[in-house]
């Protein structure tokens, strides 16, 4: 039988010694012998280190994790996270992928800033990508990760095997739930609930949460809707799905009608979500699209609901169970359009109802032509954010959802719960 040694825990052991996993698992290691000696009292905390980066359809972001290993307790704990980002992701450099190992080596100065110099060796370094990569081509995308893997192997830190890949959409739902719920401390043995999550970003878009009734896993449309995993001696069975396309950037292509399309350079895309007079030219993905209003045509929120919704109508799933005592965190480009629009903090975030947004939306459009927004997408965003809560999930009107950017100052995102993955291997299937 293995020795049941904490997650944290086995964290610091291979960390620090350098062990394999196997090794950690099949013996019960003295911590005096591995932890490394260091000129301060012998009940001072040892302090460790992680590097992980989230390589989105819109941008790149490294996350550099701290974790505190005190005499005084069981377990170490995640002290703090420094934080950075660059615009734009890695996909907009599938023509000229050495500028993606440009980015990431640039992003590489904030963990040598942030890690000290005699802890490099021991701190792994790890990118995931998520639907920017899975949306290129198979070739294109395994060059871009060609080029980050030469970037990690140059580097001073430790590189793992399988330091550098894409993500299963799935795995990014489930490791964002196991994100949030750990830094809200949901996960802990005496834990009656958890929260759900509601993940938007420019390529994709993630529900996860922990049903409380078979049917909700029952209903679910196919088998890969359902995921379970082991964690802290607990078997946690997950409603779970990332749809490939629905992200906010990619919704935009669809309304647009501009998803697929080939001969960019001779079409102008049309929505009635755009101010009438709105012309311009909108990147996304390495791609360049000519987009605007409708000069003849109407504007407002009607119209572009109608739009949008053929975007979600047929492909989003309504979980049978949403509203049973689950409360959902909903981050990434969710908290970002609530910033835009007023209706949250950009920095506290918020509690809102799902018809704070339709509301907004609709004094948005229906503006657009007179006075125009800061952005001109910003009626279509939201549009799209309140079709998707409505008709695609199916949340009432009523629900509250709690709008956020951070957890005890650490980014909410799926990017701790891969870090806690890589030293977990949780087995998610």
């Amino acid at each position: 039988m293995k020795p049941n040694v904490p997650l944290l825990l086995r964290l610091v052991l291979l960390t620090v010694s350098g062990l394999t996993r196997a090794q950690v698992e099949t013996s019960l290691l003295d911590l005096s012998m591995i932890l490394p000696s260091l000129s301060r009292p012998a009940n001072h905390s040892r302090i460790f280190y992680a590097v992980m980066f989230d390589a989105g359809s819109t941008g790149t972001r490294i996350h550099v994790y701290t974790f505190i290993q005190s005499d005084s307790e069981q377990l170490p704990v995640l002290d703090n996270e420094m934080f950075h980002s660059i615009k734009p992701g890695l996909s907009a450099y599938a023509d000229s992928p050495e500028m993606a190992g440009q980015t990431v080596a640039l992003l590489l100065k904030v963990a040598k800033k942030t890690v000290p110099r005699l802890d490099w060796k021991r701190t792994p370094l790890v990118l995931r990508a998520t639907a920017g990569l899975r949306l290129l081509p198979a070739e294109k995308a395994q060059t871009l990760l060609d080029q980050v893997q030469h970037v990690f192997d140059e580097s001073p830190f430790l590189v793992p095997d399988n330091s550098v890949s894409i993500m299963d959409g799935t795995n990014e739902g489930i490791l964002a739930w196991l994100s949030l719920n750990f830094l809200t401390g949901h996960l802990n043995a005496d834990a009656k609930k958890t929260v759900g999550i509601l993940d938007l970003g420019g390529g994709s878009t993630q529900i996860t949460f922990l049903p409380k009734l078979k049917r909700t896993a029952e209903s679910a449309p196919v088998a890969d809707f359902v995921a379970r995993f082991d964690f802290f001696n607990s078997t946690f069975e997950l409603y779970s799905h990332s749809y490939l396309g629905n992200g906010i950037m990619a919704a935009r292509l669809a309304t647009l009608g501009a998803l697929g399309a080939e001969e960019l350079e001779w079409q102008v895309f049309k929505s009635s979500c755009l101010p009438n007079k709105f012309r311009d030219e909108w990147s996304f993905g390495g791609l360049t699209y000519h987009v605007s209003g409708d000069p003849g045509g109407h504007a407002g929120y009607k119209l572009c609901y109608q739009e949008v919704l053929k975007v979600v109508k047929g492909i989003i799933h309504q979980p049978y169970e949403l509203e049973d005592g689950n409360v959902f965190f909903a981050f990434s480009y969710y908290f970002d359009r609530a910033v835009d629009a007023g209706l949250i903090d950009g920095v506290q975030g918020g509690m809102l109802q799902v018809r704070d947004f339709k509301k907004r939306a609709k004094e948005v459009c229906n503006k657009i032509t007179k006075y125009p927004p800061i952005s001109p997408f910003l009626c279509l965003d939201l549009t799209y954010i309140t079709c998707l809560l409505k008709d695609g999930f199916g949340f009432k009107d009523s629900t509250v959802l709690q709008l956020t950017k951070k957890v005890n100052n650490v980014e909410a995102s799926w990017a701790l719960g891969a870090m806690l993955d890589h030293f977990h291997n949780l087995k998610i299937h």
